[in-house]
């Protein structure tokens, strides 16, 4: 998110000289190169009332009539925030940006604004909830900076790719040494800009992409062909089609960038909007071997130094002083992607341009019993009683003394009410419903069109805890896979929780003797991940999983849905209840929600929430299927 610096009570961004008005008073012009442009102009005016402010126990909070978003930072204080996002057809040049606030107010507070909750890891360990006041809470400068900040990415929209302004409004601004609140009662923002001149992506050759090695291509077939069917043009490219220039001119620095390549050429001259990656692990010990290969983001968490991001392959542009480019994740061009620690960072776009799934097939037989699934599903889900089904699985996240709130219960709760016509099945640790696999099992068992786990997770397992008990853990292994006997009637599955759908690991790492104590305890020895074992189950299982690569993360308490992984898992349901009926379309929607209320590259972890959020799963998959 960029920032601004004040000047009296107008702050400006000014990147083009602007030939609008003569002169604005107490105007800073940041940006300038000296170029004069005729733009045109959007103008918003927000409107704020009184802050409210809250008791709550030592502190207090601040709270606004009608607003629901929050900054939340570990330590820093909870201020609420308004999200404006605008959309703008590809070509167009975001020119200049300038507010001006109403006459700036100040309340002293009798108690300090209460901390934002930290943010805690959804593995299967320990942990202990404790909310602290960080350094900031000595200074004696307004927090946020400013009034407003802003983001400008390239993505999606759903066939339109577009150019995403999303601009966050702070109508209080805490000073924490003095203990008062500045706030205003209004904001006028002007915008400017400089409409594209024509349309950059025209062509409609083909709908879906399907990459996949050669020796899985006759097995995809019957899929193409299905596709074709319904109206989608379908092509299968094979990895030695791409890296030998049969299409497009092969270029990349490594075989990822060479498939990214490609399919930035297929988005411009195809017109694809959906890429099915058709590939998993194949085998190797020191170094993994890949039928597809996948990209690592080198986000270094504190917990894990990288995982593996199939974003990287959906997130095509990004938006670079004034014009579109290719995004390649690697800013600082050192050859590592998605680096964040302490001796570098890549500054990324990540908004997805193209809707990207895969199914992590480790073989033929795997490709075959997936594309059997998705011709069944697509083919007879519509107009089933099974799919109006949904199936929550969740407990007390985050168990703490005097704490009511049980997160995964409140988030799948939340999810359902964006479920409209539908009929739940709730497997709460609270309500005695869930006690064990075969709880889960049995619901699935009956067919539902969505399953949602929220708690926590391996790659072998996924659990929650009974309320305030944070030793006992209930929930399913992959071991009990075999159980389910929903054959036809396979839900798309979205969890919450640690590594579900770390699709690297395999039995082959117990052959890493130096790092087998690790190895075991990550439970990286699993044959398959819990997600994707869960989505090629052969006579059940889902029909998708939508999980984690990498160590989830989760807000505990009250405010446990204003950000973090709730937040993502419950704005897939939200963004299928909008009308977003295909499933790489609803997931790319999830991603943009998040990105548009906590902007790339500000919060690590905001960051790597959104790299790590897969799909193992056909993007072009009619949710419910066709008529």
């Amino acid at each position: 998110m960029k920032e601004m610096r004040i000047k009296g009570g107008i702050i400006s961004i000014v990147i083009f000289t602007i030939l609008l008005t003569p002169a604005f008073a107490g105007i800073e012009n940041i940006f300038n190169d000296n170029r004069e442009v005729q733009a045109k102009a959007i103008n918003l005016s927000f409107d704020f009332s009184p802050p409210e402010i809250k008791e709550k126990d030592e502190y207090v909070a601040i709270d606004f009539e009608g607003r629901d978003n929050y900054l939340i930072k570990d330590g820093y204080p909870t201020i609420p925030y308004e999200i404006k996002v605008l959309k703008f057809p590809f070509g167009t040049k975001i020119e200049g940006i300038e507010f001006q606030t109403s006459e700036i107010k100040t309340m002293h507070l009798s108690k300090k604004v209460m901390p934002s909750p930290p943010s805690i890891t959804s593995n299967m360990g320990t942990f202990k909830v404790e909310t602290k006041e960080g350094e900031i809470y000595a200074s004696n400068e307004p927090y946020p900076t400013n009034w407003i900040s802003y983001n400008i990415g390239a993505g999606i929209d759903g066939k339109q790719h577009v150019i995403y302004l999303t601009i966050h409004l702070y109508p209080a601004r805490y000073i924490p040494a003095e203990n008062e609140i500045q706030y205003v009662d209004k904001i006028d923002i002007d915008i400017y800009y400089s409409p594209s001149e024509k349309p950059l992506f025209t062509n409609g050759a083909y709908d879906l992409l399907i990459i996949a090695p050669a020796e899985f291509r006759e097995d995809l077939q019957p899929l193409a062909e299905h596709k074709e069917s319904y109206g989608l043009k379908t092509i299968i490219v094979t990895l030695d089609e791409i890296y030998g220039g049969n299409y497009f001119l092969a270029n990349g620095r490594d075989d990822a960038e060479k498939i990214k390549y490609f399919i930035k050429n297929a988005v411009e001259e195809w017109g694809v909007e959906y890429v099915l990656l058709v590939g998993g692990r194949n085998g190797g010990v020191k170094e993994e071997k890949w039928w597809v290969p996948v990209r690592y983001s080198y986000l270094d968490d504190g917990g894990e130094k990288k995982f593996i991001s199939d974003l990287y392959f959906a997130d095509i542009y990004k938006y670079e002083d004034g014009d579109i480019v290719f995004e390649d994740w690697d800013s600082n061009g050192n050859d590592v992607f998605g680096e964040w620690h302490m001796r570098g960072k890549d500054v990324l776009d990540l908004y997805p341009d193209v809707y990207v799934g895969r199914l992590a097939c480790r073989n033929r037989a795997e490709v075959k019993i997936m594309v059997d699934k998705i011709i069944t599903y697509e083919t007879t889900a519509y107009g089933s009683n099974w799919f109006k089904r949904f199936v929550a699985v969740a407990g007390d996240t985050y168990p703490s003394e005097g704490d009511p709130y049980y997160e995964g219960e409140v988030a799948t709760a939340e999810a359902f009410k964006y479920l409209d016509g539908f009929e739940a099945t709730f497997l709460w640790t609270s309500t005695g419903n869930l006690t064990g696999s075969r709880d889960i099992i049995n619901a699935v068992s009956q067919g539902c069109g969505f399953l949602y786990f929220s708690g926590h997770g391996n790659p072998m397992s996924w659990a929650n805890h009974p309320p305030g008990d944070e030793e006992t853990w209930i929930g399913i292994d992959v071991t009990s896979f075999y159980k389910f006997s929903n054959d036809g009637m396979y839900p798309i599955c979205v969890i919450g929780g640690c590594h579900n759908n770390q699709f690297n690991v395999s039995i082959l790492n117990l052959l890493k003797l130096r790092h087998l104590k690790e190895v075991y305890y990550k439970s990286e020895w699993t044959p398959e991940c819990f997600g994707w074992w869960l989505a090629r189950k052969i006579g059940g299982g889902s029909i998708a999983t939508i999980a984690n690569t990498g160590f989830g993360y989760g807000i505990p308490g009250e405010n446990c849905l204003t950000g973090r992984g709730r937040y993502m898992e419950i704005h897939f349901f939200k963004s299928y209840a909008e009308g977003k009926e295909m499933l790489g379309e609803a997931h790319a929607s999830d991603l943009t929600y998040y990105l548009n209320a906590f902007p790339p590259m500000v919060d690590r972890i905001d960051t790597k929430i959104v790299e790590q959020w897969v799909l193992l799963g056909d993007p072009s998959l009619k949710i419910g299927g066709y008529a």
